[in-house]
């Protein structure tokens, strides 16, 4: 496993997707924003930014850079794939892999976790129900998010809508590898959310749309973080 020595659970991790929200400037704007809040609160704010956004976020702030996807591959001929290599010197700490829209097979979320930890990059893998996330964590990701992607962007929490697929997959995976950090995710957009999820064992959250298109991101990254540190 590698060691979580940028990282401090319970987090907070924001994909920010590819929402103009937070692309080119914005994302500059939205991680100076999460900087903040993370200092104010002392609770670990990591951020996913888009792959040509993620060299820039991580020379402005000192949050825990997140790759949105790599590829299982070595320097060569691979044209428009992503090199996890690359993705260290650029900046970042880890890499989500296997998220709802970037899904992979599960001999390639296999790889590509191999391929993280030689590059030195933390993996988040996504998982869709307790089932898959047992699967995973037999492959020894450093992190797990449960994400039901039928409530991905949806304003309806998984810890409200179905709180036994959170609990269940924290039993599982800690079952199975009590080394994986579990996360939870899909339509989390406020702080009593983030409560729910931490109560029913998880031990932070993986946010987007709730924090990226809200009116007031700032006072939503504000609202998340102190829901952790109640």
């Amino acid at each position: 496993m590698i060691a979580l020595t940028k990282l401090r659970t319970p987090m907070l991790l924001v994909n920010f997707k590819t929402y103009q929200e937070a692309a080119g400037r914005k994302a500059l704007k939205l991680a100076e924003a999460a900087e903040k809040v993370s200092l104010e609160t002392a609770v670990c704010v990591g951020l996913a930014p888009q792959l040509v956004d993620l060299a820039p976020v991580a020379r402005l702030v000192t949050l825990p850079i997140f790759a949105q996807h790599i590829d299982p591959i070595t320097p060569g001929s691979f044209t428009g794939y992503v090199l996890p290599k690359s993705v260290k010197e650029a900046g970042a700490t880890g890499t989500l892999i296997n998220h709802s829209e970037r899904r992979l097979r599960l001999t390639d979320i296999d790889a590509t976790i191999k391929k993280a930890r030689e590059a030195g990059l933390v993996s988040v893998v996504c998982a869709n129900n307790p089932e898959v996330s047992a699967a995973v964590a037999a492959l020894n990701p450093d992190m797990l998010a449960v994400e039901p992607p039928e409530l991905i962007g949806t304003g309806i929490p998984v810890s409200k809508a179905k709180p036994e697929v959170v609990s269940g997959t924290v039993e599982l995976v800690k079952a199975i590898n009590s080394d994986v950090v579990v996360l939870c995710g899909a339509g989390i957009t406020r702080g009593v959310d983030v409560t729910a999820a931490l109560r029913l064992g998880t031990e932070g959250v993986l946010v987007a749309s709730g924090i990226v298109k809200a009116k007031d991101p700032s006072g939503v990254l504000l609202e998340f973080a102190e829901a952790i540190t109640k």
